[in-house]
């Protein structure tokens, strides 16, 4: 709250015009709300943050402040509310997740710097910076072990692309993909905001995917994604006179960069983060997870929205924040190629067969600090000693961790990862870098500030100056107390000289105390300064004298250690590129110890990882359901599975039937994650696994409704289904639970039917489709390389116990009203249904006899066969009206008109 009392209920609620009658103060507050119209401007007073006219009316909703008013405009009260400076993070990062933009707007300088420029002058005040949900530095608004990005999109000519850049750590990307791969690109990003160009708005299948990742979406103008002018302004923010540097970047990839660009020259005022080159990724480098898969199989949340409960939540046992941030990005977007994949697993591999080097590092890692962060911070001019302090710190825990690997094995003997890491922490062989942890080492001293204008973070010697400036000021001290002690003995009063911030040093008595003051002789050496209720306060030319001594002392104490402060600073930004390195390289070394910790706890495996369509699980498990069996004390049932896309090697379709409750669901997920593990780079909770390379990775597991876009359960089941259908390759991996469920039985049966055909015959892609249409199973003999699995179960004095093993063949029954039993449904419900149940089984005349269909007769041409795109709809989709001139535009329309005739 603030310390601000409420004066008026009914205020304006509309933000008026400047006007000609502002105060210069005001003045300052329009210009700057001028400039940043949608964002709520803090505007910075003395100690509190202020908010004024519209502002604080929504600041007082959102964070419950009190509403007041301060002065008049346009004869109005002007309504107004304020938070403390010191508390302002809580404030901040309350805003930001309600969805507001916040403008920071602050005092450049304080007030006796402004009178020197006259006595009627006001204190200057700018825009220092804006706060969006994805330019986020500060701790205390971050995740310390979940990642900040800010994405951007953009479509040039058909192609899109995807760029992104986590701020706080200085990391940039960027994707290029087709605009129907948009949808999976910003899922595996998980970015808290996106910048889009306004038209794209008008483009469905891009508004669907923003609406599918779930950031928030932050429209600008089309003309910033403009090619010429997205490249000049990434150069300006690298600082470079060419991208060629960057590789061959395509026009979508400069626009989105460039959107990016132009948001942090917007938000960060003008100050330019410590950013990597962009690492460019394509479709064909990461398998591709569309957001309902990545919500199916909770890989990194939860369905509830929480960490704990997913697939990172289970696995996760790196020792620092950056290396869980890693293991998340390597999960997030598993890779394609084994090459790269095998170089992750033979760094946990030799982790798991060198555990005393394992353990010595996870105990060192954990003294390290987020240095990337620190960095961040530090090159946007919002870092403080504490900052440096992490640099110095990380600095030394990493040329300790690089001396765990120097002897008595040579690099060589070491994983390829492992060794690249430990040559990036290797102090010798980046020599800028030693210098700069050296200049740290003998300068930072030990007990450090959060903000450098609080001083004492330089250690003795460093500035002899400065040495000179705080002896001259703690020494004061003692002669404030020498001096106390002197005008007490000589005036016969008990006094005390005190300080703050108006008078400085003064004399302070009791009113009566003060009285002999006031009299001859003392009246001569005691000034009157200031009368209380009880206290009385002088001064004396000898004590005006030391004040101002004191007070140039402690001011150029103040003023040589951030001058030092900011050319540490400067120093840190000018090695940003070896302190990202170092900090990468600590994180995977991180990530790969812990996976190998994880890996040793629950029994992991490592899998074999090429490039066929075999998929060959043995007795595998579910990560995250065998952590919550194994916390209850139970055993998890493991299970095998082995499906081949060409059929040589096992089933191309696997058919999985049994009870409800009997595991279905938990078999079809658990392989689904087992490829997700692997193609991260990560062992897997099985006895042996090989897998074919999946790109591309589909669930179609639970069931939801869409309420928000009108749709009902079933009709959300059948669009995932849909996109699965049409975007399933041969090399995709493909699970399915109960397709057709939500609709008559029949007609269930018949969409169930037709899928299980197409993935088989038109995809070819590896499948497992868990049904309770048990007349699928005929499906066995009916098509080449499909499979029956059934998840057993057994009946005992009229009670059904789960097995949890899948075995061969299809299930006989579902057992779903003894399913109702266990699940508490009133006996006499229960005695009912299985009456109904005998009567029914009794009298079903069976369905449709299903071996008189014709074979794949659901995915035989129909009757209307389309015969392709007319020449005007080609020419139209060649067009690039983004690049066409109205000279241009007004041909091609002429060119379509004739291709109609």
């Amino acid at each position: 709250m603030n310390a601000h009392s409420p004066e008026h209920e009914t205020l304006p609620d509309a933000q008026p015009e400047p006007g000609a009658g502002a105060s210069p103060v005001m003045a300052q507050y329009f210009d700057a709300k001028t400039r940043q119209p949608d964002a709520l401007v803090f505007f910075r007073m003395g100690d509190f943050y202020e908010l004024f006219f519209e502002d604080a009316q929504k600041a007082h909703v959102a964070l419950g402040i009190t509403l007041t008013a301060r002065g008049q405009h346009g004869g109005e009260p002007i309504p107004m509310c304020g938070v403390p400076v010191h508390a302002a993070e809580a404030y901040l990062a309350k805003l930001i997740r309600a969805g507001f933009k916040v403008a920071v707007c602050e005092q450049l300088e304080n007030p006796a710097e402004a009178k020197k420029r006259g006595s009627k002058s006001v204190v200057r005040r700018d825009v220092v910076r804006v706060v969006t949900p994805g330019t986020l530095t500060e701790e205390g608004l971050l995740d310390a072990r979940g990642a900040n990005r800010l994405a951007a999109v953009a479509v040039r000519g058909g192609q899109a692309a995807v760029a992104s850049v986590e701020l706080s750590t200085g990391e940039v990307e960027c994707l290029a993909t087709g605009v129907s791969g948009l949808a999976s690109a910003l899922a595996a990003l998980g970015p808290s905001e996106i910048l889009v160009p306004d038209r794209l708005f008008a483009d469905e299948a891009v508004s669907l995917a923003l609406k599918q990742a779930g950031g928030f979406v932050q429209p600008l103008p089309s003309a910033l994604a403009e090619p010429s002018a997205s490249e000049a302004r990434l150069k300006r923010l690298y600082g470079v006179e060419t991208l060629d540097g960057f590789g061959t970047l395509s026009g979508a990839e400069v626009s989105a960069l460039g959107l990016i660009a132009a948001h942090l020259e917007t938000t960060q005022a003008g100050k330019l983060p410590a950013l990597s080159a962009p690492r460019r990724a394509g479709e064909a480098d990461v398998m591709a997870i569309d957001p309902a898969t990545r919500a199916s199989l909770e890989i990194e949340k939860a369905t509830s929205g929480a960490r704990d409960g997913s697939l990172l939540a289970a696995i996760d046992r790196t020792v620092t924040a950056p290396g869980a941030r890693l293991l998340a990005s390597r999960l997030a977007r598993p890779l394609l190629d084994p090459a790269a994949i095998d170089a992750r697993l033979d760094a946990v591999a030799w982790f798991c067969g060198h555990r005393p080097q394992r353990q010595k590092l996870r105990e060192a890692l954990k003294g390290l600090g987020d240095m990337a962060r620190a960095l961040s911070r530090l090159a946007l001019g919002r870092g403080g000693p504490r900052d440096l302090g992490c640099l110095r710190d990380g600095l030394a825990t990493g040329e300790a961790v690089a001396g765990l690997f120097a002897a008595p094995d040579p690099l060589v003997n070491l994983p390829a990862e492992i060794a690249e890491a430990v040559r990036a922490l290797t102090p010798g062989l980046h020599p800028d870098l030693a210098q700069f942890r050296a200049l740290l080492g003998e300068g930072l001293g030990d007990d450090l500030p959060n903000l450098a204008r609080d001083g004492g973070f330089v250690a003795t010697g460093v500035r002899p100056e400065l040495d000179q400036a705080r002896a001259l000021r703690d020494d004061s001290r003692r002669v404030i107390l020498q001096l106390e002690a002197r005008l007490a003995a000589e005036s016969g009063v008990a006094l005390k000289i005190r300080h703050n911030a108006v008078l400085g040093y003064f004399v302070e008595t009791t009113a009566k105390a003060a009285e002999p003051l006031f009299a001859a002789p003392l009246n001569a050496t005691f000034i009157h300064r200031q009368t209380l209720a009880n206290q009385v306060r002088f001064t004396t030319v000898e004590l005006a004298d030391l004040d101002a001594k004191i007070a140039q002392a402690a001011e150029r104490a103040l003023a040589i250690e951030l001058d030092t402060f900011e050319a540490w600073r400067e120093a840190a930004v000018a090695v940003a590129a070896d302190l990202q390195a170092a900090a990468t390289a600590a994180a995977r070394l991180d990530v790969a110890a812990g996976v190998a910790e994880w890996a040793e706890d629950v029994g992991a495996a490592r899998p074999s990882v090429d490039r066929s369509t075999a998929f060959e699980a043995e007795a595998a498990r579910h990560p995250v359901v065998e952590t919550a069996v194994r916390r209850a004390g139970e055993a998890f049932t493991p299970n095998d599975c082995r499906l081949d896309g060409t059929g040589a090697g096992g089933a191309r379709l696997s058919l999985v039937t049994g009870p409800n409750m009997a595991g279905k669901s938990t078999f079809l997920r658990q392989n689904a994650l087992l490829a997700v593990l692997a193609q991260a780079g990560c062992y897997v909770p099985a006895k042996r696994l090989r897998l074919g390379v999946v790109d591309r990775l589909f669930s179609r597991v639970g069931a939801g409704d869409d309420l928000a876009r009108g749709r009902s359960t079933f009709m959300a089941e059948m669009v995932e289904t849909a996109a699965i259908l049409t975007q399933a390759t041969p090399r995709s991996f493909v699970i399915l639970d109960e397709i057709g469920r939500g609709t008559a039985t029949y007609d269930g049966l018949a969409i169930a039917w037709a899928c299980a055909e197409a993935l088989h015959e038109t995809n070819r892609c590896r499948a497992l489709f868990a049904t309770h249409y048990h007349e699928l199973a005929v499906l066995e003999q009916r098509l080449a390389y499909v499979s029956n699995l059934s998840l057993k179960a057994k009946e005992f004095n009229g009670d059904l116990i789960f097995l949890h093993e899948a075995g061969p063949g299809p299930a006989d029954r579902s057992y779903g009203v003894q399913v109702a039993k266990l699940a508490g449904v009133p006996a006499p419900v229960v005695a009912r249904a299985r009456d109904v149940l005998e009567r029914l089984e009794r009298e079903a005349q069976g369905p449709a006899n299903l071996d008189d269909l014709p074979l794949f007769a659901a995915v035989a041409e129909p009757a209307t066969v389309y015969q392709g795109p007319s020449p005007a709809e080609e020419a139209l989709r060649a067009m690039d009206p983004d690049g066409m001139s109205p000279r241009e535009a007004m041909e091609a329309l002429y060119r379509l008109k004739g291709l109609l005739n």
